[in-house]
């Protein structure tokens, strides 16, 4: 039996289901489903994915059979309508749009109006009454094509009608009469046959035939591609196309045309949210060509189809147990859906909108958990605006997807890719935007437009980036060619700074301070419920105690990385840091001459005893003073540390805190121009060329895998023993306080059991003195990381010692990959590009390769210890998609920044409840 490719949607029947979005697309899905449903849903038909894909894998062919399926359709449409496509009497004209399995808002291409020619344009005229009319379907129609189809540039069309409406003294489009529009359209015929050489064409299903072909290309435009890649959709769905006959808003005021949710996707409110332009189509709403109506004026001005409008979305939602994103027009008095699909929303509306639904009845917590995705929660911990912060604002327009974000004005999609590129905030300012500026909105931190609404392409795609957008601000008047634009006589030039608030729509001058979000509300009823599903705790990585509080803020049980030497460049620290590693070099030389010399004394006799004698003396003269610089400068950090710890301990009451001693190579920490050494050695009074000098012996070739980690410690064990006792002096004290500590000492870089064994027995022995000195004990841990790929093969060994493991995935994909982290930026976009890797390993955790060493090791480690604490805490641990394979080989916890707490949490959760559904569909088939 030969594939099926064409699914029919007509009569109120449908071919397709609502559950066949892997099939019928989101859109072609949810079309039967509204038509099965008895709504006013215009016929028409669904070309499948599968054909799509067919057609790539053909060399862009149709699939055998897909095109007689397609004119099969088409004629029980032309039955089901009483028209005729083509025809001279009664023509049917179509749109033709896009519709992937998951929704990509104006990512891909539609052709509206399609069938139009000269003769069926006079048939429409005589069929509607209405000469103006089908003059603007007609100019409409061309453009759309020429761009869409024909690949030519729309501003070439939009400057000719711009000329007409100029010479005509009118700047609305609908004020241009009838006989301005016929000319218009002949100067369109003139642009294409200028631009391809050929004539418009003119045959219907010739016309089909392009349309269709274009918007299977589609999916692969530029566009679409980022959109996938950002998003992590895969590249090989394929899309639908939907062919549905074509009703008109554009056909007086007794008409319309608008995009609705069934409640507000910026902030989650229970209330009917759109907008919605009279006598319009529908690509006058989205481009943001006129700027529309809010759509509860549709009940002044409508009252009628408001309140059938109002029922159906009802209806859509409680079927669907979802918000739904519905396109609709009204053809003379009547309203036909054209479209419904669960609505992309906010971070904020996601949440309020999950906790209302449960409130309602309509879904149970764990849907509501599921509903909610880890990253939309990003949204929510970005920084607002301080209210309190004086604030110049020159301009307000929508607040079309809320957060705040300040950064350097760019008017060109391009240039705000390559100004990110280079580390710069910027604002992307456009008069409107389109899909060919979807990079630059990727690379800004926000979009602020001067036309276009609520649901225009800047906030639909804004929203869905979670990044702030403020639309349709008509103060702001741009100037593309002099690269500046004035709002109320004031004028901000490129490269200025702007900050925009996309929560009330406020353009403000300058750089504002913003403030730090909370859990309350709706998102701590969600959080609560997050609590209830997941099994892999969540710990924050976090180096001070404002950073611990924050993370116990957010949820954090504990904290899963303290990096010491993050604590080590506040204030004047660092100069202590900094003669201690000067001072280290002469010190830890003649530490060791002392050593041979005294061990001459035991072995010599008579006269050689004597000089032996003489020689340990001189050592010992020459090493006072670097031990004074040496041990005054531990002794000032140890101090320094314990502090520290302190007020970390308390932050953490009751859970526990995982320290790792000194990782980075001492080289890091000291200067390496002149000025500021030879300040430098003033300070601790050291000679500059000597200073200079040991400068020069930390120089490392390739310092990653250099002197650094548990190697420092062994070569210079006091500054573990530093650190140690800093650590359980700190824990006493807080002990005694009535603080409940657990600390956790973690060493880095081991990649041999004995590397462990040399650190954790000085850790071990450091604690037994400071617990006997003061009288008290404290229950603590010593594991380490593993970042080695030897550590993980051989992590039986290393259990013998340590009490756990902590994956550091940062350096264990650097030397599992042989990729440098700070250098291989410039190449791992195009690798992620032409697929070699499908997302960047730094950011979401190569499963195929560094997750086989992570379950080898976690294997290993438990075979020697069976309930081994396994951990993990590089960036990969606020990954939704890493946390989810934490869960799946079996780790305690995923540990991440502060901000990343909630996300971890929430894609703990999703773990869990994806293990619950696989189990019950197991059981359903057993």
């Amino acid at each position: 039996m030969s594939k099926k490719y064409v699914y029919l949607f007509a009569d109120g029947q449908a071919e397709g289901t609502g559950k066949m979005k892997d099939l019928l697309g989101g859109k072609g899905a949810g079309l039967a489903e509204m038509t099965n449903a008895g709504l006013p849903v215009p016929p028409g038909f669904t070309i499948t994915t599968e054909a799509c894909t067919a057609y790539y894998s053909s060399g862009e062919k149709f699939p055998d059979g897909m095109w007689e399926e397609a004119l099969n359709a088409l004629a029980k449409v032309e039955h089901a309508t009483g028209k005729k496509f083509g025809g001279a009497e009664n023509p049917l004209l179509v749109s033709v749009r896009s519709g992937a399995k998951f929704s990509m808002p104006g990512m891909m291409d539609t052709v509206l109006n399609l069938g139009l020619n000269d003769e069926t344009r006079v048939a429409l005229a005589k069929l509607t009454g209405n000469e103006r009319f089908s003059y603007d379907a007609y100019r409409r129609f061309i453009q759309l094509f020429g761009k869409i189809v024909l690949g030519i540039d729309s501003e070439k069309f939009e400057h000719k009608f711009d000329e007409h409406k100029k010479r005509l003294g009118v700047t609305e489009d609908t004020h241009v009469p009838a006989e301005a529009l016929a000319a218009l359209i002949e100067d369109y015929k003139a642009i294409v046959k200028k631009e391809t050489g050929k004539a418009f064409p003119t045959d219907p299903l010739e016309q089909l035939k392009y349309a269709i072909k274009a918007v299977f290309a589609s999916w692969n435009g530029r566009r679409a591609k980022d959109y996938r890649r950002i998003n992590k959709i895969d590249d090989s769905l394929g899309t639908a196309v939907n062919v549905q006959t074509m009703v008109f808003g554009n056909m007086g005021e007794d008409s319309g045309t608008g995009v609705a949710f069934t409640r507000d996707v910026a902030t989650g409110e229970k209330v009917l949210y759109g907008e919605y332009l009279q006598n319009a189509q529908g690509e006058d709403v989205v481009a943001g060509i006129r700027t529309p109506k809010k759509i509860a004026q549709l009940h002044a001005e409508m009252p009628e189809m408001y309140d059938q409008f109002a029922e159906l979305a009802n209806k859509l939602e409680r079927h669907y147990k979802d918000v739904q994103d519905m396109e609709f027009t009204i053809e003379r008095g009547k309203l036909y859906m054209l479209q419904t699909r669960n609505a992309k929303r906010t971070g904020a509306a996601a949440v309020r909108i999950a906790v209302e639904m449960v409130e309602e009845g309509l879904i149970d917590r764990a849907t509501a958990v599921q509903r909610v995705e880890p990253a939309q929660l990003d949204q929510l911990l970005h920084p607002m605006i301080d209210p309190k912060a004086p604030v110049d604002v020159i301009a307000t327009g929508l607040p079309a997807s809320p957060g705040a974000a300040s950064g350097k004005v760019v008017f060109d999609p391009d240039h705000a890719e390559e100004e990110a590129r280079n580390g710069q905030k910027v604002i992307l300012v456009r008069i409107e935007t389109s899909p060919e500026d979807f990079h630059g909105m990727v690379a800004a931190q926000a979009i602020l437009t001067a036309r276009g609404g609520m649901t225009s392409h800047a906030a639909v795609v804004a929203r869905g980036m979670g990044k702030c957008c403020v639309a349709g601000c008509g103060d702001a008047q741009i100037d593309y060619a002099a690269r500046q634009f004035t709002a109320n006589g004031v004028t901000v030039k490129e490269n200025e700074w702007i900050t925009l608030d996309g929560s009330t729509g406020r353009v403000i001058i300058g750089q504002v301070a913003l403030i730090e979000p909370e859990i309350s509300g709706h998102f701590k009823t969600l959080m609560e419920w997050v609590n209830e599903f997941r099994k892999l705790g969540v710990r924050a990585n976090a180096d001070t105690p404002h950073d611990s509080k924050v993370a116990r803020g957010f949820g954090a049980e504990g904290i899963g990385l303290c990096r010491t030497e993050h604590m080590f460049f506040e204030g004047d620290r660092i100069d202590s840091v900094r003669q201690m590693i000067l001072s280290s070099g002469d010190y830890k030389a003649l530490e060791a001459q002392l050593n041979t010399a005294k061990a001459d004394v035991e072995k010599a006799s008579g006269e050689k005893k004597a000089d032996a004698k003489k020689r340990v003396k001189e050592i010992e003269k020459k090493i006072k003073r670097p031990s004074e610089l040496y041990h005054g400068a531990l002794a000032s950090l140890l101090e320094l540390q314990r502090e520290d710890f302190v007020g970390i301990f308390r932050a953490m009451n009751g859970y526990p805190v995982t320290i790792r001693t000194l990782d980075p190579p001492l080289h890091e920490f000291v200067p390496h121009d002149d000025a500021t050494l030879k300040e430098l050695a003033r300070k601790i009074k050291m000679n500059f060329k000597e200073a200079k000098a040991r400068v020069a012996q930390l120089h490392e070739f390739n310092p990653m895998l250099g002197h650094r980690g548990c190697r420092l410690g062994i070569v210079y064990p006091e500054i573990t023993e530093m650190q140690a006792r800093a650590i359980f002096e700190a824990a006493v004290k807080v002990k005694r306080d009535g603080v409940v500590v657990k600390p956790e000492i973690m060493i880095p870089l081991v990649g041999n059991v004995n590397e462990l064994k040399l650190q954790a027995d000085v850790v071990r022995r450091v604690a037994d003195e400071v617990f006997l000195r003061e009288g008290e004990t404290v229950d603590y841990l010593v594991g380490t990381m593993i970042e080695l790929p030897r550590a993980a093969l051989t992590a039986n060994r290393i259990a013998e010692v340590a009490e756990f493991f902590s994956f550091g995935t940062n350096d264990l994909t650097q030397t599992a990959m042989g990729l440098s982290r700070d250098d291989s930026g410039r190449f791992l976009p195009f690798y992620v590009e032409k697929k070699i890797f499908p997302d960047d390993p730094f950011q979401t955790l190569d499963q195929e390769g560094v997750g086989q060493l992570i379950e080898i090791g976690i294997r290993k480690g438990r075979t020697t210890k069976s309930d081994l604490k396994v951990g993990i805490c590089g960036e990969h641990g606020g990954d939704p998609e890493s946390v989810i394979f934490c869960h799946k080989v079996g780790m305690n916890y995923v540990s991440c920044s502060p901000y990343r707490v909630p996300i971890a949490l929430l894609a703990a959760a999703h773990a869990a409840l994806a293990d619950q559904t696989g189990a019950t569909a197991a059981a359903t088939t057993a």
